[in-house]
C-alpha cells in the first residue's frame, strides 16, 4: 500500500511543464492513471467559480500548480492579469476544495514571493520582510496569498493545506518562447538559434550580476509529491537545490554547452530582476526528506539536448 493507492488526485496545470513530471512522479509512486485529473485550462477555467467546483469534485488530493507565468518581460507587460488570473485561481480553488471536503491541498508558490532585499541563503523567516522585485511582484504576492490562506483556513476550519516555494525551475518540456519564457530556456533558444545561424553576437538582458539558483524540474516533482505524502503543517517550505549561479556565469555555462564562440552583449538598459536568490532547503530535507539529486551541469545538458531534437 502506498499513500496514494485508491486516492483521486487533481493536478491543476497537470499537462503544463511541471505539471506533466509531477502526475510522472505521482504514477510511480504508487497512483493509478485514471484517479489523476489534468484539466486543461481551454476546457475547464479555473478563474470561474463554477469551474473550480466541478474540478475539484470527489477529489482526496489537490495539488495546485496552474499559473499564469512568464520571464521578466512578460511580468512587465502583464502586471494586472497575472495578479488577478493567480490570485483568483488561487482563492477560489483552495475554497472550493475546502467546501467538498476535500482532504488536502497542497499550494505551489513561488520564489517571486520573497522581498527584493532578502539575506542569502533566504529562509521561510523572511518571508515577510519586505516588499517584492517590482517586475514580479504583482505574480509573486498573488501567489504568497495562497499561504494567508493557507494558514487562516488551518485555523479556522482545520483544514489541511500546505504551501510551498519552489525556486526557478528547468529542464525538457520548459516554455522556450522568447515572449514568455524564464533565463534558462531564453538563454538556450538564443544561443541555439545564434550558432545555427552563424550570429557574431548575442544581446543578453542585464548586467549579468543577478543570481539565481536554479531546480530540475523532475526534482521539484518529486519534492512536491513527497510533500504531499508526508507534509501537514502551516509553515511554508522552500523547494530548491541550494546553489546560486550569477547570470553572467550561467551565460557563460550554456554558451559553452551549445557550443557557441560569438560575443556576449549585455543590455545593461534592460532590469536585472532580484539582486540574489539562493535558498535555505533545510526545512524540506527535515520534514519530508527531500533533497535535490540532479547535477546542474547534467540538467542543462539534457535541457539543451531536448531542445535542439524538437526543433
Amino acid at each position: 500500500m502506498t499513500f496514494w493507492d485508491n486516492k483521486t488526485v487533481l493536478v491543476t496545470g497537470g499537462t503544463g511543464f511541471l505539471g506533466t513530471n509531477v502526475v510522472k512522479y505521482l504514477l510511480e509512486t504508487g497512483a493509478s492513471r485514471e484517479n489523476i485529473r489534468t484539466p486543461r485550462s481551454r476546457d475547464l477555467d479555473l478563474r470561474v467559480w463554477e469551474n473550480c467546483l466541478k474540478a475539484v469534485d470527489g477529489c482526496d488530493v489537490v495539488i495546485h500548480l496552474a499559473a499564469s507565468v512568464g520571464g521578466i518581460g512578460y511580468n512587465m507587460e502583464n502586471p494586472g492579469s497575472l495578479f488577478y488570473d493567480n490570485a483568483i485561481m488561487g482563492i477560489q480553488m483552495m475554497e472550493a476544495a475546502r467546501q467538498k471536503n476535500v482532504g488536502k491541498f497542497v499550494a505551489v508558490g513561488t520564489i517571486c514571493a520573497y522581498p527584493k532585499f532578502t539575506p542569502i541563503p533566504f529562509t521561510e523567516d523572511n518571508l515577510w520582510n519586505g516588499y517584492p522585485e517590482e517586475t514580479n511582484a504583482p505574480y509573486g504576492l498573488a501567489k504568497k496569498m495562497m499561504l494567508v490562506q493557507a494558514q487562516a483556513y488551518r485555523e479556522q476550519y482545520g483544514y489541511n493545506a500546505i504551501y510551498l516555494l519552489p525556486v526557478n525551475l528547468y529542464g525538457p518540456g520548459d516554455n522556450f518562447d522568447p515572449s514568455s519564457s524564464h533565463v534558462i530556456p531564453a538563454l538556450i533558444k538564443k544561443f541555439v538559434d545564434a550558432k545555427n545561424t552563424r550570429a557574431e553576437h548575442v544581446e543578453v538582458w542585464g548586467t549579468g550580476a543577478a543570481s539565481r539558483e536554479f531546480l530540475y524540474v523532475e526534482d521539484a516533482a518529486r519534492a512536491i509529491v513527497l510533500a504531499a505524502e508526508k507534509y501537514n503543517s502551516s509553515e511554508p517550505v522552500n523547494i530548491g537545490a541550494g546553489m546560486e549561479i550569477t547570470i553572467r556565469e550561467l551565460v557563460k555555462v550554456i554558451s559553452s554547452l551549445v557550443g557557441y564562440s560569438g560575443e556576449i552583449v549585455w543590455d545593461t538598459s534592460k532590469p536585472d530582476g532580484q539582486p540574489r536568490r539562493c535558498l535555505d532547503v533545510s526545512r524540506a530535507e527535515k520534514e519530508f526528506g527531500f533533497r535535490a539529486q540532479t547535477k546542474f551541469e547534467d540538467g542543462l545538458k539534457e535541457t539543451i539536448t531536448w531542445y535542439i531534437e524538437k526543433q
